[in-house]
């Protein structure tokens, strides 16, 4: 890939329609995260993005994926994934189950060999969907529909490319990042009972591949040399942190909150962040902020009225932490 094949991401606001359980929302990019996905583009490298939760780590890939016009996916890692997931499945109970019931009937040996072969439970995991489309579909079709299908939006071929958040790797042993350091280092890995290696089908963009963490485990030192790393720092000063969240605030609900409301739910949010983080919790965030703005429109339509509301309801979203005196 080349640089005329690596297009500028947008500097305005990016509408981002409800793609499965994702809801429709808005992003702007900055220039540093916008530049971070070009980069990330032309290494051939994951992008890895650290931050606090509610940085919008996450929602980085979903709009990159629809401003680049790529199949977005999405993978949610927890406590008891494993490297394998990402790339295949293997349905032992399905196949256990059938030959149980076979077991019970009249079939030749050729039909019970025939039916109980390996590959008629291997279901493509999110990493076979991004590198080879087509065979995954196929794999897909072989194996039943034994797992979700990826859902490409209308109009998109696999010759557009696509983009895979890998989200909260943190949570997972260092067995996972470890296990995905081959895979995605060389864009292919190998699964039992195929004769060829899954990878990137020719004329296929290298996927972007988006990880996200949150801090809570410290990554492998090798994994994270494979990767570019973004770095989602919130303000550290007041009056930046303020603008910063009215700026976001505003993107999501314009006119429908008076200046200030906007404002008083920065300053307190703030407030409630320098007495959570004496206490060494997490503070609230973004996210906190545009939740509590959601409560505000939702319940008063009334401009005028909000302010009142907002000093009501604002424990609700910030203070998520018991009092420091218990």
């Amino acid at each position: 890939m080349n640089a005329t094949n690596i297009p500028l991401l947008p500097a305005d606001t990016i509408p981002l329609p409800a793609r499965g359980s994702w809801p429709e929302t808005v992003h702007r990019f900055d220039e540093t995260s916008a530049w971070a996905v070009r980069a990330a583009l032309a290494a051939q490298r994951p992008l890895l993005v650290r931050g606090e939760p509610g940085s919008g780590k996450s929602q980085l890939a979903r709009a990159a994926a629809e401003a680049l016009g790529r199949l977005f996916l999405a993978e949610v890692v927890h406590a008891r994934s494993e490297s394998q997931d990402l790339q295949w499945r293997f349905d032992a109970l399905g196949r256990l189950g059938d030959a149980q019931a076979m077991s019970a009937g009249h079939y030749s040996p050729e039909e019970v060999r025939s039916r109980l072969d390996q590959r008629n439970y291997l279901s493509p995991g999110a990493l076979w969907w991004v590198f080879d489309w087509h065979s995954a579909e196929r794999q897909h079709s072989r194996s039943g529909g034994r797992s979700a299908r990826a859902q490409p939006p209308a109009g998109w071929t696999p010759a557009r490319g696509s983009v895979l958040l890998i989200d909260e790797i943190d949570k997972a042993e260092a067995d996972l990042p470890n296990g995905l350091l081959e895979t995605l280092g060389n864009g292919a890995f190998t699964v039992p009972w195929l004769d060829e290696a899954v990878s990137t089908a020719e004329g296929t963009p290298t996927p972007l591949v988006v990880i996200t963490t949150n801090e809570e485990r410290e990554l492998p030192a090798a994994f994270v040399r494979r990767c570019l790393v973004l770095n989602l720092q919130l303000p550290k000063t007041e009056n930046d942190f303020i603008a910063g969240l009215i700026s976001r605030g505003k993107l999501h609900f314009a006119d429908r909150c008076p200046a200030n409301v906007y404002r008083d739910a920065a300053r307190q949010l703030w407030q409630d962040r320098q007495a959570a983080e004496k206490q060494g919790l997490q503070g609230p965030g973004y996210a906190e902020y545009i939740d509590l703005l959601r409560v505000v429109v939702t319940l008063e339509a009334d401009p005028g009225k909000q302010a009142v509301l907002l000093g009501k309801v604002q424990d609700f979203a910030l203070k998520k932490h018991p009092p420091a005196n218990g």
